[in-house]
This record gives structure tokens, sequence and C-alpha cells, in this order.
């Protein structure tokens, strides 16, 4: 069986090393200087993770992509990991506002759904965007940029510059998942690969890290919902 990848180069990286995406996609990052030739030879060597992976319960290609939620009164929406009531209000102002529920300006109705993407994205930066930099002080690592992102299969990935990028729809998944997500980015500054190493630094940071996957690997999908 051919193993189809895409290949991304860049001056910094020094090693070769392979991810498959949440769409089962298989992207291989490599140095500049790395050959095709030895690209594929390292792909084939690892070619029975690969298929371990793509046949992993968290990739969603083969998934219907969930359907959303209409933003009426009566729905609800997931934020840190809870089910809150959405309630239509007749307010001047343009801001949703959280007091244990939703409260979605009727001023709203022609972008209901751009508008509860906008307050997830303000809600990521404020309540996310902290914890990386209490987390980074405590595994004593540096980064260099933080940044809440739209990314349709990843939760969060670290750059070859040393970025840290978590996708905006982690807001609403319970705050132990969060954690996981930044503890594992953040690891990358000490282990590029997912060695032992590796996982052991993300489980001393965060114990509960195989229930945080395990949830993901459950209910991932579900952050996907339009709202």
């Amino acid at each position: 069986m051919d193993i189809s990848y895409s290949v991304k180069r860049s001056s910094k990286r020094t090693k070769i090393t392979i991810t498959v995406e949440r769409d089962r996609t298989v992207v291989v990052q490599a140095p500049n200087r790395a050959s095709d030739e030895a690209i594929a030879r390292i792909v084939k060597a690892k070619r029975y993770w690969i298929y371990e992976k793509t046949g992993h319960g968290q990739k969603y290609s083969d998934r219907p992509h969930p359907p959303g939620k209409e933003l009426v009164n009566g729905e609800s929406a997931l934020y840190l990991g809870r089910r809150y009531r959405i309630e239509i209000v007749d307010d001047a102002t343009e801001c949703i506002r959280f007091d244990q529920r939703f409260l979605v300006p009727a001023s709203c109705a022609s972008h209901k759904k751009g508008a509860m993407r906008e307050w997830y994205i303000a809600r990521a930066r404020e309540r996310i965007l902290p914890r990386v930099v209490k987390q980074a002080r405590e595994l004593g690592v540096s980064f260099g940029r933080a940044r809440i992102v739209d990314s349709r299969y990843r939760w969060g990935s670290c750059t070859v510059h040393d970025n840290i990028n978590l996708n905006w729809r982690l807001i609403k998944a319970p705050i132990f998942v969060v954690d996981y997500v930044i503890a594992h980015e953040l690891a990358h500054l000490l282990e590029p690969n997912h060695t032992p190493r590796f996982w052991n630094i993300v489980k001393t940071q965060v114990p509960t890290m195989d229930r945080a996957r395990s949830w993901l690997r459950d209910h991932g999908q579900i952050l996907e919902e339009e709202v």
C-alpha cells in the first residue's frame, strides 16, 4: 500500500518528522537539505506507525461533519466543557453576554453564528493564552508567540520558530483538555518528537493527560459544530 504525503521544508528544521493530521493526511516536516529519496525511505520505515495513526479513532475523514445548531431560544452551546442555554434578547448592544447562559442580542439575527464565533475567539484569547504563559514558566521553556488560530485539523501546533498556535474551538472543551493541548505543544520545545520522554514531560505537567486524550477521541468532533 502506497502512502500519500506532503512535504513541508524549512531551513530551521534539523530532523525529518512525520505528522498524521486529524483528516488522515500525512505531512512530513523536513530540513531544506533533505532529499526526496531520504524522505521516502523514512516514510517507508515508519509505514506501520503511519497505518496505525491513520486508523486512530480521533481521525475524522470517514465521519460526516457535525451539522451544527441553529442559534435560537432553547438551543445550547458549549463553553469549557459544559452546555449552556441560548437566549435571544432584545438588547441595544450587539455583544453576546454570558451569565450561565448565552444572551444573544436579537440585532445579531443576520450573523448569529458569526457572532458566536467571534465571542468564542475572544474568550479563547482571554482564557487560554495566559495558561500558555503559566505552563511555559512551569516547564522552564521560552516560546516566540502564542496565538489563537482557526485550524480545521489541528488542536494545536508548535512551529519551527517556537510559536504556539492553538485552535479557538478548544474554548468549548473542559479546561483539563485545554491544559493538555497546551502542555503537548510546549513539550515539543523540549523534545521535538513523540518519544517516551516527550509523553513523560506532558504527563508530569498534566497528570490528566490520558483522560484528556480520551475526551478528545470521544468528543473532539463536537467542538467542530458551527455553534
